[in-house]
């Protein structure tokens, strides 16, 4: 059983975020996290048009997250709701700068009805369709993403965000041959070289061997661009015309508590760079800022939402 919030329609030329919205159970405390919920609230922050396609239960942790959608003024049109499987919700434990991660199986995000998220995003214009894996894990949620995508010819944008045990390498090659932009860290990287070109885990390679095995992806699933993050040290965009842009002096945060949603972060200001018509240079240098000042709060998006007032203030020229 299931129901679908029909709430104020995004507008037009909106970005679909499809995947999980879930909550992080720390030992001290509880934040509402899942990359794509991390994305949509930020991009919201932005007041940037968007519609996030997701699935919770009706329980305590369900209304957590629908206290997000409603503290960063966020249509409920694509959020289902159903009456038999819980909230997403990941065990985590810190570890130094790093985190363990425990995530359960069978949430209601594995549930998402393709049908009803057909009806959702058939409301707006879509201009890009943001998508991981981690919602792909089960049958009827990877349904419900291929029908949207077989739906629309917007561009589709990839944020891998591999979570071990979790997805196997046929759906991310199913993702991979979907993709047009495609968001990846370092390791997953080291992943897709191994599967795709027998590069073993942990070889050392030359900078022009790395730039080869990308623009080797890049052929292989006719790919528009490939995005490496490399953390503090910034990132590299590779593009399917040859383009190469490198970020590496980037603004350093005061401080750091966490890296959690980092990789979020810097999703959300590539898609609103886009969205927004920034140019690409531009956009990958905001992505890298942005992305680094998260890591000065705790959790994937900030408690304050005073915290995005220098950001909309210093951006909103273009």
């Amino acid at each position: 059983m299931s129901e679908l919030n029909i709430g104020k329609a995004p507008p037009a030329a909106t970005t679909v975020i499809f995947g999980e919205a879930l909550v992080d159970d720390f030992v001290t405390e509880q934040l509402v996290g899942g990359a794509p919920f991390n994305v949509a609230r930020h991009l919201a922050a932005f007041m940037a048009p968007h519609l996030m396609i997701t699935r919770i239960g009706s329980d305590r942790n369900g209304a957590v997250v629908r206290g997000e959608f409603e503290r960063f003024a966020m249509s409920e049109q694509g959020l289902q709701i159903d009456a038999m499987e819980e909230t997403g919700r990941v065990l985590v434990e810190r570890r130094g700068n790093g985190h363990r991660f425990v995530i359960l199986p069978r949430q209601a995000y594995d549930f998402i009805d393709p049908q009803l998220a057909l009806a959702a995003m058939g409301a707006v214009t879509p201009s890009t369709l943001y998508f991981g894996t981690l919602a792909q894990r089960a049958q009827r949620s990877r349904e419900a993403l291929r029908t949207l995508l077989a739906a629309t010819g917007a561009s589709r944008f990839l944020d891998l965000n591999l979570r071990e045990n979790q997805v196997d390498r046929a759906c991310v090659s199913a993702s991979l041959d979907a993709a047009d932009i495609v968001k990846l860290n370092e390791e997953e990287l080291e992943s897709l070289f191994q599967w795709y070109f027998q590069i073993a885990p942990g070889t050392p390679l030359a900078s022009e061997e790395v730039r080869a095995a990308c623009r080797a992806l890049l052929d292989k699933f006719q790919l528009e661009g490939l995005i490496l993050t490399l953390g503090h040290r910034g990132s590299v965009y590779f593009g399917a015309d040859g383009q190469l842009i490198v970020h590496r002096d980037n603004p350093a945060p005061p401080f750091v508590i966490d890296t959690v949603g980092a990789g979020d972060a810097f999703a959300a200001m590539f898609l609103l760079g886009r969205a927004r018509g920034w140019a690409l240079e531009t956009t990958l240098s905001r992505a890298n800022e942005f992305a680094g000042a998260i890591c000065a709060v705790s959790g994937g998006v900030p408690r304050d939402i005073g915290f995005y007032d220098k950001w909309v203030s210093r951006w909103k020229a273009g």
